[in-house]
């Protein structure tokens, strides 16, 4: 079964989905105007809908250290599977930036005055944990605007504290992030937690299993926790009709370096990290003579490097900026694995 399409009126108010056969013949009828957003087929309206009927929807979201899963289901269908990969990269990053400042204060070369600080009195979050669930966030807030939400049931979780005092558990990052990720996705719609049991026992009672591979692209693996959780919301049949998977993994961008980790030949230094390629932001897809449709990178003596859209791997780095058409912009990159040979989860799996 393919995937929803979703809908938005003329203004961009998300309408109920719809399914692609429809959408296609709206399309060639001159209804609707067909787009891509973040690796997903969408369709806009050319004229005022029918009805604008909403049925209840939810969303469940069942977070992980590696991989992380987001369900979009109301009582008649499951819309959108999406299993993501968590930021990891944070934290080396850090530590790398770190062990650098540190050394060029052995340095004998001038330096400004050390500033005031600037997390004095203010509520400060671990950036390894905040660029985690500032992620999760990014991804719900995509959803908002292509689905007609009513609220998110999340798998709450817990970090294990290793004091004996009650004010021991805000000392975690874990802690301190997910009521951050509370807080905001409150503004978007209600949110609901569960504990981990309370899900595993949602489980047992659809006969649902759970895979020990956590690492795999299956439905089974993460989405099933979502699933049932949103099901706990809105209800609707007891087997999940829809488990194709759209995977997607974060665009990780560099930050502007002025002092490279070596040193170059001659004292010169090399342009490295930012955002921006010779006026294109990194990140758009563009149409290329020779390698087709692929994303923008980096930048090299007045070429840019190209990448596949699905698997991130480099194509070149001597791309002429004016040989590429600008088509869209990336945010993350989107993979739609192909249909699995049956639509229901097993006991065995």
């Amino acid at each position: 079964m393919d995937l929803f399409v979703p809908v938005c009126d003329q203004t961009g108010l998300p309408l109920m989905p719809t399914r692609p056969a429809r959408a296609r013949r709206w399309v060639r009828q001159g209804k609707a105007t067909p787009f891509w957003k973040q690796g997903v087929w969408c369709v806009r309206l050319n004229q005022e809908p029918s009805a604008r009927l909403i049925q209840p929807i939810a969303v469940g979201i069942d977070p992980g250290s590696k991989k992380e899963a987001l369900v979009v289901k109301s009582a008649a269908h499951t819309y959108l599977n999406l299993q993501a990969d968590a930021v990891t990269w944070v934290k080396d990053a850090v530590k790398t930036r770190r062990t650098m400042r540190r050394a060029r204060r052995f340095r004998k070369t001038p330096c400004r005055q050390p500033r005031a600080n600037r997390l004095l009195n203010r509520k400060w979050m671990p950036p390894s944990t905040k660029a985690r669930w500032q992620w999760k966030l990014r991804l719900c807030q995509w959803l908002v605007r292509r689905y007609p939400m009513l609220q998110f049931m999340v798998e709450d979780i817990k970090a294990v504290t290793k004091g004996k005092q009650r004010w021991d558990r805000s000392f975690s990052p874990l802690e301190v992030g997910k009521r951050w990720f509370y807080h905001e996705l409150g503004t978007l719609a209600p949110v609901q937690t569960r504990q981990g049991w309370e899900t595993k026992q949602l489980r047992d009672t659809l006969g649902l299993k759970k895979s020990t591979q956590k690492l795999a692209e299956t439905f089974s693996a993460h989405c099933v926790d979502a699933w049932v959780l949103a099901h706990a919301a809105v209800g609707g049949p007891l087997v999940p009709e829809q488990t194709r998977l759209l995977c997607v993994t974060p665009l990780q961008w560099h930050r502007r370096q002025l002092h490279r980790l070596q040193p170059e030949r001659g004292g010169k230094r090399k342009l490295y990290g930012s955002t921006r390629s010779l006026g294109l932001t990194r990140g758009t897809v563009v149409q290329h003579p020779k390698y087709g449709r692929a994303f923008v990178g980096g930048t090299l003596d007045g070429r840019v490097s190209l990448h596949h859209l699905k698997t991130g791997k480099r194509l070149c780095q001597n791309a002429k900026p004016a040989k590429c058409r600008v088509r869209s912009i990336l945010k993350w990159r989107a993979r739609l694995l192909p249909v699995p040979f049956t639509g229901r989860v097993s006991a065995a799996q």
